[in-house]
């Protein structure tokens, strides 16, 4: 099942093969990794709008050579607007954000934002050229993929949502006359064409005072430091708060402290792992807000890492209080790596349409808080905590050793903690790493309330996992899952000492594609 490509010079991971060949046609044009990885999602934005589009929120991470290496930050995830109201919330009898359905939900989109902020910096190309495959698609049509046809049913019974009417099957036609429209404003007047143009004006007036004019005048993406640990003799590189990358790096700073079995096969494995991930992130309802400082801290590492026992799970006694995102790679011939992760939150996200464009509308705002002074309480000019984790990877020498990242909620970090792993300890293939059986935590249906109850998380398995039967006698509560999207796509792109690179693409996806050139 594991299909790791190999290239010499250029290539670009994906959960569309469409989006992939966007990206790879702006390599061979003598374009940039960001140029290949913008044009790959605005070809996403039109294709796949159960995971990500303009209406959604975007992280990337790079890594330039020319600039000594490391990696720089891109945070282009979207604020509340100025009428977050959370007493008001609370008095309809509301305890946390609405999942669906609800325009308070929806903190401005930060997709178009991220885009111009990444090309402004690392473009090479022009953004006409960039989003031109993605406009033809939209105007002229695309097949439904497979993932796409039980949401999109749902999706044309919403005002806004006839883009969708006519898909039935895998296949059928769609076009999205409404995105081209906006991609081209985008195009011809950069940001400003979405967020003061169509999209803008729909925006505002669907939002009946949620937001102002002024909220979307102000750009909002930001070029933000990003975190880093070193794990397995690397450098593994995240994003900051708001986003949930910390649990990723603390995951393995954690489990790099352990006695790992030289098989991932080994129920220890899993066991190690999952505990791993439980003591690293089993408060992040309590201490992950856009302000967070210090969840790196290497005591506080070592006293997590001291709960882990080998022989059994653990009963954590602290209370505390699948998602929908796209992840794509580009590698360029110069060394560039683009880490770049875009999506809805949900399905198609708040299963709200801005009326004027069709764009279906992201629902990041149920990271937010409706506890009274909760330092991520809902508010005006807040971010939302985001379970959006992007990853990078150095070697000592600074130079690039991959790009990885994948969708799935909650369940991001678990994810990319078992991906990682398998990479840079066990030395597996891209592609091995990446189809391998996955476990995750169990959530309550969401895929983003897996924090809500910590130690009654159900360790779930996905098919093909060798890990049940040891798992179950160390204390887990274990179920079985199909092999299948509930575990993410992830996709990964090494750069090879000896200048190949090679890429998988996550088999999961169904129509996912690495490619190069």
């Amino acid at each position: 099942m594991h299909n790791t490509r190999y290239a010499p010079s250029g290539m670009v991971c994906s959960v569309d093969h469409l989006a992939s060949a966007a990206g790879l046609t702006m390599l061979e044009r003598g374009g940039s990794a960001a140029d290949a990885a913008i044009a790959t999602n605005a070809v996403l934005a039109v294709v796949a709008p159960h995971m990500c589009g303009l209406g959604g929120d975007l992280f990337a991470l790079v890594h330039e050579p020319a600039r000594g290496g490391g990696a720089s930050a891109l945070n282009a995830s979207g604020r509340a607007g100025s009428g977050a109201d959370p007493a008001r919330l609370r008095a309809e009898g509301h305890v946390r954000m609405p999942h669906l359905h609800d325009i308070r939900s929806v903190p401005v989109p930060g997709c178009v934002d991220g885009w111009t902020a990444l090309h402004a910096r690392h473009g090479r190309l022009s953004l006409a050229e960039l989003l031109a495959p993605a406009i033809r698609l939209a105007d002229h049509g695309f097949p439904a993929s497979p993932l796409m046809v039980a949401g999109a049913v749902n999706a044309a019974r919403r005002p806004g949502g006839s883009d969708f009417a006519s898909v039935r099957a895998a296949g059928d036609r769609v076009t999205r006359p409404g995105v081209a429209r906006a991609l081209r404003a985008v195009a011809e007047r950069g940001r400003d064409g979405f967020y003061l143009g169509e999209f803008g004006q729909g925006l505002v007036e669907l939002g009946a005072g949620e937001f102002t004019e002024g909220d979307l005048a102000a750009p909002g993406a930001d070029w933000v430091e990003p975190l880093k640990v070193r794990a397995f003799g690397h450098d593994v590189w995240s994003m900051p708060p708001n986003s949930q990358g910390y649990l990723l790096l603390r995951s393995l700073a954690i489990a790099e402290g352990l006695d790992l079995p030289a098989s991932p096969r080994d129920p220890a494995w899993a066991h190690l792992l999952a505990e791993t991930a439980r003591v690293a992130g089993h408060d992040r309802l309590d201490v992950l807000h856009e302000a967070a400082k210090d969840l790196l801290d290497p005591a506080e590492t070592a006293r997590r890492r001291a709960l882990v026992d080998p022989g059994s799970r653990l009963r954590l006694r602290v209370p505390s209080e699948p998602g929908d995102t796209t992840y794509l790679c580009a590698v360029d011939a110069d060394g560039m790596g683009v880490s770049l992760i875009q999506s809805n939150a949900a399905g198609f996200g708040s299963m709200v349409f801005e009326p004027r464009t069709g764009i279906n509308l992201h629902n990041r705002g149920i990271g937010f808080s409706l506890k009274p002074g909760h330092p991520a309480e809902y508010g005006p000019g807040r971010r939302p905590p985001h379970t959006l984790a992007p990853a990078l990877i150095t070697r000592r020498d600074g130079t690039l050793r991959a790009v990885t990242g994948t969708m799935g909620g909650d369940a991001q970090p678990q994810i990319l903690l078992q991906v990682i792993t398998r990479l840079l300890l066990h030395g597996e293939e891209p592609g091995q790493a990446v189809s391998a059986p996955r476990w995750r935590l169990g959530t309550g249906g969401t895929g983003f309330d897996t924090w809500d109850a910590p130690d009654d998380a159900v360790l779930d398995l996905e098919e093909g996992a060798t890990w049940a039967d040891g798992l179950a006698a160390l204390g887990h509560r274990v179920a079985a899952l199909p092999y299948g999207s509930s575990f993410g796509h992830a996709h990964l792109i090494e750069a090879r000492a000896d200048g190949m690179l090679a890429g998988a693409a996550d088999p999961r996806s169904l129509v996912g594609s690495a490619i190069g050139r």
